[in-house]
């Protein structure tokens, strides 16, 4: 699979934008992308599956290409994922889903398929198994700063939000996943990542911004205790595939990875874990390491 339709789904605020792969005549696996990331997240792994499998993944709402919310609404991450693809499966009339998800994406497909467990297929998760879980304290005395935060990006103007030409915008990205993407994955991610702004410096040199809504940054609000994510754990009852990076993520609570991963084993229809080498983004940078892994299961 070399090329993808692009694709607009609407929704009450404008529309979800995605790409799908492969054939259109056929339900596709619903991929979700990691916060502040897109659609073009999987660009260099869905290349890697046959040509009869189809892939739509999506950019959630704020990201890549697909609307922002309204201004004064707030995005609750995880709980506006699972919305999100409520409305993409009543779109088109899915009677059941099969869901990948990387990172944020993963931790919306493990809510989903908790949700509605006698309505997924399958769930392929990538370096996560679970929303975020957060010290109570934390949580507590961030509230306020996060509030205040939000406002402040929400009153942002236009004419305020910073602007860069090509290779500087990519050194930025590059500089801040702080190794976990390579600098070639950065631009594929950067492809609908950003877009060029209406000023430029001259008439020969173009500036972009990020596509992606800057309240977005605000994301310590809704996260869950570990209790309820047990919980929601026990429900899940769909074939499910997790692969874990090594060293991947730094988790605030590393042991909650494997705990919560006992709970799913025991309810999961089937069940399978693998470990690769690799960062956070072991998807995008080696996806030669893990289409096999998620071919096979596709297959099953």
């Amino acid at each position: 699979m070399d090329s993808a339709e692009e694709i607009k789904i609407p929704v009450p605020w404008g529309y979800i934008c995605g790409k799908w792969w492969g054939p259109r005549v056929k339900q596709p696996l619903l991929a979700l992308h990691g916060w502040q990331e897109n659609a073009g997240s999987f660009d260099r792994l869905i290349p890697l599956f046959p040509d009869h499998i189809s892939v739509l993944c999506i950019d959630l709402p704020g990201h890549g290409r697909s609307s922002h919310y309204p201004k004064g609404q707030f995005y609750y991450l995880f709980w506006d994922g699972v919305l999100v693809v409520r409305r993409i499966v009543k779109h088109f009339r899915w009677k059941r889903v099969s869901i990948m998800g990387h990172s944020l994406g993963g931790a919306i497909g493990f809510l989903y398929a908790a949700s509605f467990p006698d309505e997924v297929e399958k769930l392929i998760c990538f370096d996560i198994v679970h929303p975020s879980v957060r010290d109570l304290s934390r949580t507590v005395n961030e509230t306020g700063q996060c509030i205040d935060k939000f406002l402040e990006y929400e009153n942002m103007k236009e004419a305020g939000k910073p602007c860069y030409v090509y290779n500087d915008m990519i050194d930025l990205v590059w500089d801040t996943y702080r190794g976990s993407l390579t600098r070639e994955c950065c631009e594929v991610l950067m492809k609908r990542g950003m877009a060029p702004a209406y000023r430029a410096f001259s008439e020969d040199t173009t500036q972009y911004q990020f596509c992606r809504d800057a309240r977005l940054k605000i994301a310590g609000m809704g996260a869950l205790t570990i209790d309820l994510v047990l919980e929601y754990a026990s429900k899940i009852r769909c074939e499910y595939l997790n692969i874990k990076g090594i060293p991947g993520m730094k988790f605030d609570h590393p042991e909650n990875y494997f705990l919560v991963l006992d709970k799913i084993k025991k309810t999961a229809k089937h069940f399978e874990f693998y470990e690769v080498e690799g960062t956070h983004h072991f998807h995008i940078n080696t996806p030669e390491l893990i289409s096999s892994y998620v071919i096979d299961f596709l297959s099953r």
